[in-house]
């Protein structure tokens, strides 16, 4: 992989149970139809058409047939760490890996100084147990142990050994599939729920499958996504000092839908030339006084047209953005996605002195605003501005509104808003009922006009003229 695309750190797919050629055949008893080299060539294509960097190369106490897997896959710039799968005279099955550079000889020494120095021995167990086992690879030997299968058969939690799962060495294990598919006895343990296999800190659940053949590396759970920068086995170690934010189970990789910066580049001025390749996730500028922290922030919020929210910062952030791009007739470029616009991509351009442009996917030139239409809702803060707001209680006071309960007052309005409400929907249905009421009468129109006619027909209404004067005859008798 090219040197410019380390720039920051990404999940990458992990496959850790990898097995050489000879596996299938000595512990399953099955033939996949393939020589050494075809089954390294296999692996190298599979995990390119699935998107597998790194891959943990695993035989049971043996190392003797992974170096030509080990060559095709490296050459094919796919990360190896090299390693086997030992037992402990507890009976557990673990998964040892060491740094990428570890030499075929260097892992006979190590397997050697666990008591296991003919291949033939397979899964026998070492001389040693678990804790040892941990404390040999882990502080000795600069290595990583996980714990295979750890509630099948021969696995740490199959095999009730808590003391070995408390162990602060042991920072993995790796389940079949989801942790909610876990079996409920074990589900509280590996969620850190259960008293007697408490820890301080949890153990890492990871996807890995005993991989038999180059097709078995397609199902989901043979692989894990790790977040480093530069896959490599210092990346992977500090990966799992912090599993919640770094370590990922396949079910857990759904894509979610934001905006983000993609890119930054910068023309003129003090960052002529600089072109960043911005993460999805955290980004954190390091530097020391006087590198230029605060003039990157300023020509991002310039690029985006945001304003400043202090009285200082509005003058201290034009006159930086006038010496270090006004000056050179510089630009600010910036590549993102819009989650407001169905994350479409669009390019936003801005000369010093002119507005922003905003370019989209196809070349046009668009009528939305960068900060207002694109990135709706986004702050930017400098140092300075900070410690500005810091010091004023008003404009503190609105920054941190957002992050406030609701105020009485506000509750108070809401309240009346629903009572509102309520009574408007109670009168929309009365008028419901008295409109149904008037639709029925009106229905009846025709029906009673007809009546009226067949009576003038009939000369009723001549008739019922003298109905009156008949009544008041009626009243006047005697």
């Amino acid at each position: 992989m090219a040197e410019h695309q380390y720039t920051y750190a990404r999940f990458w797919k992990c496959a850790l149970q990898v097995n050489p050629h000879s596996y299938n055949a000595g512990f399953r008893g099955q033939d996949h139809g393939l020589d050494a080299k075809a089954y390294a060539e296999s692996l190298r294509d599979v995990c390119l058409e699935e998107g597998i960097q790194v891959v943990g190369l695993a035989d049971h106490s043996n190392v003797a047939d992974a170096e030509i897997v080990r060559k095709i896959l490296v050459d094919a710039k796919i990360v190896v760490f090299p390693g086997f799968e030992v037992a402990t005279t507890e009976k557990v099955h673990w998964v040892c890996l060491f740094p990428e550079d570890t030499s075929e000889q260097q892992l006979e020494r190590y397997l050697g100084s666990l008591g296991l120095i003919d291949p033939e021995d397979g899964v026998r167990p070492s001389k040693y147990g678990g804790e040892d086992l941990l404390r040999v690879v882990c502080d000795e030997l600069g290595g990583f142990v996980y714990a295979a299968h750890i509630i099948d058969d021969k696995g740490v939690l199959r095999q009730k050994c808590n003391h070995l799962w408390k162990d602060p060495l042991l920072r993995a294990g790796q389940i079949k599939g989801t942790i909610n598919d876990l079996p409920q006895e074990y589900k509280p343990i590996a969620l850190n729920q259960n008293l007697d296999y408490k820890r301080d800190h949890p153990v890492a659940l990871i996807n890995a499958k005993d991989i038999a053949k180059p097709e078995d590396l397609r199902d989901p759970r043979a692989s894990t996504f790790i977040k480093m920068t530069r896959p490599c086995f210092a990346s992977f170690l500090m990966a799992f000092k912090d599993p919640e934010s770094r370590i990922r189970l396949v079910d857990q990789m759904k894509e979610h839908f934001y905006s983000r910066i993609e890119s930054l580049h910068i023309e003129g001025g003090y960052f002529d030339g600089l072109s960043a390749d911005v993460s999805g996730h955290l980004n954190t500028v390091i530097g020391g006084r006087g590198t230029g922290k605060t003039t990157l922030i300023e020509c991002l919020r310039y690029a985006l047209d945001v304003p400043h929210k202090g009285e200082d910062a509005i003058k201290q952030g034009d006159q930086i953005v006038k010496e270090n791009l006004g000056n050179a007739g510089g630009r600010v470029i910036l590549k993102l996605y819009s989650a407001a616009n169905q994350m479409k991509p669009y390019t936003v351009i801005r000369r010093y002195g002119e507005p922003p442009r905003v370019i989209d996917e196809q070349g046009n030139e668009s009528s939305l605003h960068p900060g207002v239409d694109l990135l709706p809702g986004i702050e930017i803060y400098g140092q300075n501005e900070i410690y500005e707001l810091a010091r004023s209680p008003g404009a503190l006071t609105r920054v941190l509104d957002r992050f406030l309960p609701e105020s009485v007052e506000q509750q108070s309005r809401l309240d009346s808003a629903r009572r509102k409400l309520r009574d408007n929907s109670e009168r929309l249905a009365k008028a419901k009922e008295q409109k149904d009421e008037v639709e029925a009468r009106i229905a009846q129109l025709p029906k009673l006009e007809e009546q009226v006619r067949q009576f003038k027909e009939q000369g009723l209404e001549e008739k019922l003229k003298q109905v009156p004067l008949l009544e008041k005859e009626r009243q006047l008798a005697p």
